[in-house]
């Protein structure tokens, strides 16, 4: 995988930020969020639950309400599901390291059960730090168009990032390199293609026997953690047996959403 330190003498390949076109066709996220409402019926079908904790990290200037959704379908699943509890999510990687690993040691000791955490975009960057910080407390991660690898300035949202959180994308070089490699629990990176905020290739990691991407087709940035599909996969993910890992098989209800696993690489 390509160092994402922000230098090209580092191998990081530039990219560019998605299309001013797949940006102003984020309004059909509301689409998805009504296709998951009719589609509840086949989403309740999905695996269930072993009662483990699950925590859920909004995106950038997302709040917990972004996040409720698929925290009250965890739930009906079996899952306990929590929200950060952290109000509008500002970003500051660094900044909010300490906050984060307090609330998963919190909910670790008081269920005494390693938590999942799935972060929906920069919610997943968060994500992935927990897991190289508290890998004895973090059970799996679950990313949903993060923009973790490569050349990580390549979204429509990097100048507000900086403008709002006061911290650049070049000023933690150590904490991106070790976010875009290779997490010690199990990883699943979902992503889109027509992503209109995020270069899909910023969300790729490198496939191994415990880290998978899975591409779901047409979703936007902003419905990926409402779109049925999406929804489908991270409670398939989430199923597995602590300790266990086997890569997702593009079947169910919502096979045809799912782009073959050997995309990622073209």
């Amino acid at each position: 995988m390509a160092a994402a330190d922000g230098s090209e003498a580092a191998g990081v390949q530039r990219l560019k930020a998605p299309s001013l076109f797949l940006m102003l066709a984020e309004a059909r996220s509301l689409f998805e969020l009504n296709s998951s409402l009719l589609l509840s019926p086949l989403l309740l079908r999905a695996p269930k639950g072993d009662g483990h904790p699950v925590l859920a990290l909004p995106g950038f200037l997302a709040s917990d309400l972004s996040m409720a959704p698929m925290r009250r379908y965890l739930k009906a699943l079996g899952y306990d599901a929590h929200a950060w509890n952290m109000g509008r999510n500002l970003g500051s990687v660094s900044s909010k390291r300490g906050a984060l690993r307090d609330l998963v040691t919190r909910i670790h000791e008081t269920t005494g059960r390693k938590v999942s955490v799935v972060g929906w975009s920069l919610g997943g960057v968060y994500a992935r730090d927990l897991a190289l910080q508290l890998p004895g407390m973090v059970r799996s991660v679950i990313t949903l168009g993060s923009p973790f690898a490569n050349d990580v300035r390549a979204t429509n949202a990097t100048r507000l990032y900086e403008l709002l959180s006061g911290e650049g994308i070049d000023d933690i070089p150590e904490i991106r390199q070790a976010i875009a490699g290779d997490l010690p629990v199990p990883a699943t990176s979902i992503y889109s293609r027509t992503d209109g905020i995020v270069n899909w290739k910023t969300s790729l990691l490198r496939p191994s026997a415990t880290a998978e991407n899975i591409e779901v087709h047409l979703a936007s940035h902003t419905g990926l953690g409402v779109n049925p599909a999406a929804l489908w996969a991270v409670a398939d993910r989430l199923a597995q047996a602590e300790g266990e890992f086997v890569h997702f098989e593009r079947s169910g209800p919502f096979a045809i959403a799912y782009a073959p696993p050997e995309n990622a690489l073209s």
